[in-house]
């Protein structure tokens, strides 16, 4: 069924968590001439080419990492992204960072910033949680799983951050210390983290 105003398109973007890609603008039935007005009269931006948003897309309380679920359907959030995500960090993330599985091709995004990571075997597919938000779901390591990260890549993110998100994460009332060790077991990151665990607890 074919969309035939600007206000009913819209709708449909709404119910879609505000933000679509052509192609399924189009299969939802609003035509291309639709979004270049709509584009045009300012009531959606168009975030990159064939990727379109509503204006209050900033209203999210995670905007790019709903156009980044859009944009790299496969990805996972990790590292200082998903840190932020879980309150871990006060490091505000100039980049959103993706691990995505090995020997995948990135795809090219302009905006917003990313950075890609490619994780192997278990490394991908452990420790991955899926929330949505507005219908779109956004898959993000858990908090014990992007901890070990951090320490996996404590030489290109830094390890104060890593040492920052494992102070933060043990001295709250959700810490599961037994789970932090499967997933840093898993990353043989074990020995690394163990003094800096042992330390933080005394």
């Amino acid at each position: 069924m074919k969309v035939k105003t600007k206000s009913d398109a819209l709708n449909i973007f709404k119910r879609h968590g505000g933000i679509l890609r052509l192609s399924e603008a189009h299969r939802l039935g609003v035509h291309p001439a639709t979004l270049y007005q709509m584009r045009d009269a300012g009531v959606i931006d168009q975030v990159e080419r064939g990727l379109y948003a509503v204006k209050n897309l900033a209203e999210h309380a995670h905007p790019d990492l709903v156009i980044i679920a859009k944009k790299v359907p496969h990805g996972v959030v990790c590292l200082i992204s998903a840190l932020y995500f879980h309150h871990l960090t006060t490091q505000i993330p100039h980049y959103v960072y993706v691990a995505i599985e090995q020997h995948a091709t990135a795809p090219v995004i302009t905006y917003p910033p990313t950075h890609f990571f490619w994780f192997s075997g278990r490394n991908f597919t452990e420790g991955v949680e899926t929330h949505i938000f507005s219908g779109i779901k956004i898959c993000c390591y858990n908090p014990e799983k992007t901890i070990v990260d951090c320490f996996r890549y404590r030489n290109k993110i830094g390890l104060d951050v890593a040492l920052e998100a494992l102070r933060n994460y043990l001295g709250s009332s959700n810490c599961k210390i037994d789970k932090l060790r499967e997933y840093a077991t898993i990353a043989r990151v074990a020995k690394i983290m163990k003094p800096y665990i042992e330390a933080i607890l005394e």
